[in-house]
């Protein structure tokens, strides 16, 4: 099993999917990563070799991935709600901070959604 970054790589599946289970790789950037390397990108990961292995870790340490990209995400954010920012302010709050609608579909304070109505059964009297 190829371990890179911290992450185990799904053995039974293809290399161009199972880089993506590295957060901050998505499906563009590992084609790019595989083509820069030179792997071939329907290989399995259980199938790679240690030079393979080796060339992937390499070619990742110049990349932003896992707990250095979670970090720089994390104290961006910090960094608007210490100044105040309005985005930084919908972040304190947990509400969309992008501009979405908040009166439907943001899920964010009102918890789960909750079916109202035709499920139960009542009770009868004797």
């Amino acid at each position: 099993m190829a371990r890179i970054v911290g992450v185990d790589l799904p053995p039974q599946k293809r290399l161009v999917v199972g880089l993506t289970y590295i957060y901050g790789i998505g499906p563009s950037l590992s084609r790019k990563i595989l083509a820069q390397t030179g792997i071939d990108p329907d290989k399995k990961s259980k199938d790679l070799s240690e030079s393979e292995i080796l060339r992937l870790r390499e070619t990742l340490k110049d990349i932003k991935v896992e707990g250095d990209l979670r970090k720089d995400i994390s104290m961006s954010i910090k960094r608007l709600m210490d100044i105040g920012a309005y985005r930084g302010l919908r972040h304190k709050k947990a509400l969309p901070a992008r501009g979405q609608r908040t009166k439907t579909n943001a899920r964010t304070r009102r918890g789960k959604r909750k079916t109202v109505g035709s499920g139960r059964k009542k009770e009868e009297k004797t």
